[in-house]
């Protein structure tokens, strides 16, 4: 008897900003965010607290004013992958086999001031290197992971991932609060 597939998910649309300097990746929304419709939607997310912290986009906020600020603050968001197979929320079970891109030569072409991608997680920039990298021909990229945000990644303290993500926000250029 073949196992039962796992379901294909399709991430979202990317949060775009029209002078953005730095474009935040994650690997493929869980289900959660699947759920609510919403980046980084698990209660136990990093994420929110962290750009709270950095640029006033806190999880005290609606979510649309939250993508203002990230807006305001010349950060995009989007996800590595377009769509795969998961069972589950967590990066590990991504079948990488039935991971798709999304239009990074797209994107790129219409935000030609991101210089820098933060990768949140190892997945992020795994699936990014083995399926974007080589094809997009970009050397001008600063290409940096990050400590995860997801609540899988607690063995991490949180001031440890907020000292990489403040750091890594400004080498890019976004003014953030100390």
């Amino acid at each position: 008897m073949s196992p039962t597939p796992s379901p294909t998910l399709h991430s979202f649309a990317p949060i775009e900003a029209p002078d953005a300097k730095v474009l935040v990746l994650g690997s493929m929304p869980g289900a959660a965010s699947l759920t609510a419709g919403r980046y980084y939607a698990h209660p136990r997310n990093r994420f929110w607290p962290i750009m709270g912290a950095a640029v006033g986009a806190g999880p005290e906020l609606a979510y649309e004013q939250r993508l203002e600020r990230l807006r305001a603050a010349g950060i995009a968001l989007w996800d590595v992958l377009a769509e795969c197979e998961r069972e589950g929320s967590l990066d590990s079970a991504i079948r990488d086999e039935t991971a798709v891109a999304n239009d990074f030569p797209g994107f790129l072409a219409r935000h030609r001031q991101v210089r820098t991608l933060l990768f949140n997680g190892a997945k992020a920039e795994h699936a990014f290197r083995r399926f974007v990298l080589k094809p997009l021909a970009r050397p001008d990229l600063i290409l940096r992971r990050l400590p995860s945000t997801s609540p899988a990644n607690a063995s991490q303290r949180n001031e440890t991932k907020w000292t990489a993500w403040r750091e890594a926000l400004r080498e890019a250029g976004v003014a953030v609060a100390d």
